[in-house]
Order: structure tokens, then C-alpha cells, then sequence
């Protein structure tokens, strides 16, 4: 397929704000493209190069991006390619115009259209694909360069809607609006005509979290029957390397109803650290640890080199919670402290200033048998099997229990002990990857105990107001926030208290690189609430409030009373953010 095709289909998605017609147009894409290029196709519609698990960055700033785009007009201007033919008073002058374009686009996809003067291209999605590894690539001295050039080459040969969306790829601010749900909508779709193997598609992306090679094998089965794709989607089983997707947390506030609804259960601390799944293999030097987000941080943590001292298996996968420990005062630190941990450099200096503990509460697999279909009882005694502890290596402390008043006890001394709460799993579950059933469920402290809200909300930020008087020159003066409903994200908070003048900085500078110059299509926010500067959905902050009421306002029909922040949750992405069902529920229960 031509690249130009698929910018086509790219154009489609971005103007179509209805979830099923997305999903149509993937899934008519997808019946488009050679085997070949099915993979390939699914890393860039998410704007990727590699699978979410996987680390391969463009790492070009929209600074570098600018001076591709002056080294274009300048290719333009001299007729080649040779950059040695233009002064350096001339590239600046040039420099200066795409900066203007940009000021008034606010978009440096719609810049690279406008700029392009290419009729047609004749690149394959491949051959562009190809190019953009190899930019990805250049490393070392001057590599800097060598990415400009190799950008502003690449855009050269290509048509202006190509051009577009080859710099929203790079600067990773795509503007499609779908998730990996509607791209597993649409593989159904694509061989079924409606959404009637999604499940099964789902679970099978749940035991290994890679859409491109899912999409690869079930195509692969398109002429066969359903009973054979089925047949070869349950077939899926964990592997070490690639992250199974994780099991979440449903909300409840009352042991009672916890037992009501799941019988007899583990009860396990709830520590406030940074969720790690860890991949381990005998015969490799690197151990493997992927956050929420799938992200690998494993090189984050030279402690996890212990794992071959300490346990006899070949091969494991372990659900824990990484979290800093204060070798002086002996005590658990904070969330923010822990997550100073996640950096490229200088690791085994913030190592000794931040020693990690690894609480670890499940095993998903080990010695090359997928353990997630075993109940929770059976893998609780496997770990114990398989992990000798040690300063590092923890086994979470639980309890079984069927007794609410014994929950209840067992969670107030986590309480004090200056953990958040307990997570509650029913005995005998299976591993449920996503926030499904009533298979695990967190509870914090009770309703009424303290006059507050007693879980706070996991919400994303849609755009920030311009700071007024002290605040104006911290570039932030407030944020709008929202819950997740499917693919879209509905408004439910204004927020402007709890926030240090730090935070207040940090905020402006993480929305600074995430702002976009219109509402993202799944936004729904009320014309009341517009702020001053729209941001990407990427960023996720954990809130605090005394109580949810009813808005006749807010996109969510429901608002937070008195929210304020608590951190910046580096750990989730949008898509893991309190949904809106959520939402509904915890506003019931406070009633």
C-alpha cells in the first residue's frame, strides 16, 4: 500500500468523530493491506515504531522538528538536497517562517502540509516505515542532525497529507481519538462484520499486549472458520518479554458487600508504589519490569539482578510493587520519592539514594507454563514455592478471611501502619487482566470517617486556565479534569487548590509539550468550561475530594466538591484512568 493511501485512511479517522465509524474505517484498512505491512500499520496508527512494551523513540523535540521543516524550504529554495548550498542567514530567515506558520497553526503536522509542495509520492507504508527506523536510530555524536536531515529528507519525497501525518507521528501527537479496544473492534470487524469475536480478541491481547502481532495472526486465519480463529486466540499464553496486561481494581467501601459479592478472599496491604510486572529468564543478563503503561523500566532497577539468587525457576513473571525504602528511619516512602527511581542516567547513584523494595503478590508464570487460569489460592502457594526472600524480595503479607469484621480490622491496621488501605481478591479467581468482575477490589478509608471522600479519583487532564496574579508567571493557574467513558472523556472538575507553586510548575511544563491548538474530538466539555489552552489526553492526576454531587454543568452529570491534587500519576495513561461508571458508583455509595 502506498504511504499516501493510508494518510488517507488516517484523514478519515481523524474527521470522523463516531466510535463505530472508526472502527469501520480500521477494519476496512485492514482488509487493504498485504501481511506484510499489517504489523507496521498498527505500531503507526498509535503514532509507534514498535509495540507499547518495546522502546524505540524518535526523540525530536518540536525544535528539531522546526529546523526539518527550515532545512525543507531551503531544499525548495536551492532545488537539492545538498545543505551545503545555503548560508546560515538564509536557514534562519527560513527558521523564523516556520515558526510563524506554527504560532498560527499550532499544529506542526498542518505546517509540514502547508509547506509541502510534492504532488505525489510513490513510497510504500514500508519504505516509509523504514525511514522513520532509521531516523529513530541515529545515535552519537551528531545524531542530532543527522535527524533533522533525515526528517526534512524523508518529507521531501512525500505528498502534503503524507507530510502531515509522518510529523504528528514523530512529535507522538497522532489526534485520532481510539484506543487499542477500537483497533480489536475493528480486526473483528474486518473478519466477522460486526464485533462478535472482540472478547476473545481482547483476551488474547490481554496474555500478550501486542496489537500488531495479534492483528498479524488473526488475519492470517481470515478464510478459516470461526471455530479455528477461536480456537488459535485461546490458545494465547503469557511469555517472559512480553507484558501481560494488568489485573485492576474495582471500588467498594463496605466489607460486607465485598463478602456478599466474592465469598471468601485474600486480603493484602495496599502499598502506595509503582506497580511493576516482572519478566524473568535464567539464561538472559536483564530482567524485564513493565509498568501500567507496559513500558519497560526494568534497567530502572539493578536490584532485580537478585531474582537468580533467590528463586530456582527457569523462567517467571511476577505482579509486585516496587516501592523506596528508607534504610534509616526503616520505613516505606512515599509514591513521589519512589518514582524518582524511572530515569536514563545516573541509576545506580539514585539507587543507593533510593533503595527498592519488591512486594510481590502474584506469579502469572513460571518454568513455561501460563499460571493466570489457576485460582489465586493455588498461585499464592506457587509463590512460596518459587521466591526465597530476602532485603530486595518480598512476598506480600495476606489473610484469607469470609468475616467482614476481620476485613475490617485487618485494613484499619494498614491504616496505621501509613499504607492506603487493603486490596481484597476473591480466593479462588483467575487472573482478569483489565477492571472486570469482582475479582479484586480496593477499599480505603470508610465513608464518614474522616468527612472526606474516602478513595480519591484517578482523572485526566483536558486543558489548564491561564494563571491570574501571583500565578501568572508559573504559566498555570488551573486544570480541567475528566473520566474515561469508552473512548471518550467527559469533564467533572475544575481544579485550583493543592497544588504547591513546584507542582503548579511542573504541570505547566509537562501540558506545555502536550498542547494542542483544538479540543481533542473525544473531549466533551460544556462551552462554560472551555479553558485557555487545550492539551493531549496524556496526563493523569490523582485527586482528592470531600464529595461527589450532581452537575448540571459538567460533561459527567456529576462534579467533586472541593477536589485538590494529590500527585501526577507518571505510572497511568488515560485509558486507566476512573471511568465514569467508576464515578456513578462512588457517588451511590456516599449517599
Amino acid at each position: 500500500m502506498l504511504f499516501f493511501n493510508f494518510s488517507q485512511s488516517l484523514q478519515n479517522l481523524e474527521s470522523t468523530p463516531s466510535r463505530l465509524d472508526m472502527t469501520r474505517i480500521i477494519a476496512e484498512l485492514f482488509g487493504q493491506l498485504d501481511p506484510s505491512e499489517l504489523v507496521v500499520a498498527c505500531y503507526l496508527m498509535q503514532g509507534r515504531l514498535v509495540p507499547l512494551y518495546q522502546s524505540l523513540e524518535f526523540n525530536l523535540s518540536e525544535k528539531m522538528v522546526i529546523r526539518s521543516l527550515a532545512r525543507l524550504l531551503a531544499y525548495q529554495a536551492e532545488g537539492s538536497s545538498n545543505q551545503n548550498l545555503f548560508g546560515e542567514t538564509d536557514f534562519s530567515q527560513r527558521e523564523e517562517i516556520v515558526k510563524a506558520k506554527f504560532k498560527q497553526l499550532g499544529d506542526l503536522g498542518l505546517v509540514a502540509e502547508e509547506l509541502t509542495k510534492q504532488f505525489q509520492s510513490e513510497l510504500s507504508i514500508v519504505q516509509v516505515f523504514d525511514q522513520l527506523v532509521k531516523i529513530a536510530k541515529y545515535e552519537g555524536n551528531g545524531s542530532q542532525e543527522m535527524k533533522v536531515n533525515g526528517l526534512a529528507d524523508l518529507i521531501k519525497r512525500l505528498e502534503p497529507l503524507s507530510a502531515k501525518f509522518v510529523v504528528r507521528m514523530v512529535i507522538g501527537k497522532m489526534r485520532l481519538g481510539f484506543s487499542n479496544m477500537t483497533m480489536i473492534d475493528a480486526l473483528s470487524w474486518s473478519v466477522t462484520g460486526d464485533k462478535s469475536e472482540s472478547d476473545i480478541l481482547e483476551e488474547a491481547y490481554n496474555k500478550k499486549a501486542d496489537i500488531g502481532q495479534l492483528a498479524s495472526n488473526y488475519l492470517s486465519l481470515k478464510k478459516s472458520s470461526s471455530a479455528q480463529r477461536q480456537k488459535m486466540l485461546l490458545q494465547t499464553e503469557a511469555s517472559v518479554s512480553i507484558p501481560v496486561v494488568p489485573a485492576l481494581c474495582q471500588r467498594l467501601n463496605s466489607a460486607a458487600e465485598m463478602v456478599e459479592k466474592m465469598g471468601r478472599v485474600v486480603v493484602e496491604p495496599k502499598y502506595d508504589g509503582m506497580r511493576v510486572q516482572i519478566h524473568f529468564d535464567q539464561n538472559k543478563e536483564a530482567v524485564q519490569a513493565f509498568t501500567r503503561n507496559l513500558e519497560d523500566v526494568g534497567a530502572m532497577f539493578p536490584e532485580l539482578k537478585q531474582l537468580k539468587k533467590i528463586t530456582s525457576a527457569k523462567t517467571l513473571i511476577l505482579d509486585a510493587e516496587a516501592i523506596g525504602f528508607d534504610t534509616k528511619t526503616q520505613k516505606l516512602m512515599a509514591f513521589q520519592q519512589t518514582i524518582t527511581r524511572r530515569r536514563k542516567y545516573q541509576v545506580e547513584a539514585k539507587s543507593a539514594e533510593v533503595p527498592i523494595r519488591f512486594y510481590i503478590f502474584d506469579v502469572l508464570f513460571s518454568d513455561e507454563v501460563d499460571q493466570t487460569k489457576i485460582p489465586l489460592q493455588q498461585r499464592k502457594q506457587l509463590l512460596k514455592q518459587l521466591i526465597r526472600q530476602n532485603d530486595n524480595f518480598f512476598l506480600t503479607d495476606f489473610i484469607v478471611s469470609q468475616d467482614p469484621l476481620e476485613i475490617r480490622t485487618y485494613h484499619e491496621k494498614q491504616l496505621f501502619l501509613g499504607l492506603e488501605g487493603v486490596v481484597v481478591k476473591k480466593l479462588n479467581s483467575v487472573y482478569e487482566s483489565g477492571r472486570k468482575g469482582w475479582s479484586w477490589v480496593k477499599m480505603k478509608e470508610e465513608e464518614g470517617t474522616s468527612g472526606k471522600l474516602a478513595d480519591t479519583l484517578d482523572l485526566v487532564v483536558m486543558g489548564y486556565y491561564l494563571g491570574k496574579g501571583k500565578r501568572s508567571g508559573l504559566g498555570l493557574g488551573a486544570i480541567l479534569v475528566g473520566v474515561v467513558d469508552g473512548e471518550n472523556i467527559l469533564t467533572t472538575a475544575k481544579i485550583g487548590t493543592g497544588m504547591s507553586d513546584l507542582l503548579l510548575q511542573q504541570l505547566a511544563k509537562d501540558c506545555q509539550q502536550i498542547k494542542v491548538k483544538d479540543q481533542p474530538k473525544n473531549f466533551q466539555v460544556p462551552k462554560e468550561l472551555a479553558p485557555d489552552v487545550w492539551v493531549a489526553p496524556q496526563i493523569v492526576l490523582e485527586i482528592a475530594a470531600d464529595e461527589i454531587t450532581k452537575s448540571p454543568l459538567h460533561a459527567a452529570k456529576f462534579a467533586l466538591r472541593f477536589p485538590r491534587l494529590i500527585k501526577i500519576r507518571t505510572d497511568k495513561n488515560w485509558q486507566q484512568a476512573t471511568s465514569l461508571s467508576e464515578l456513578v458508583s462512588l457517588a451511590k455509595l456516599i449517599k
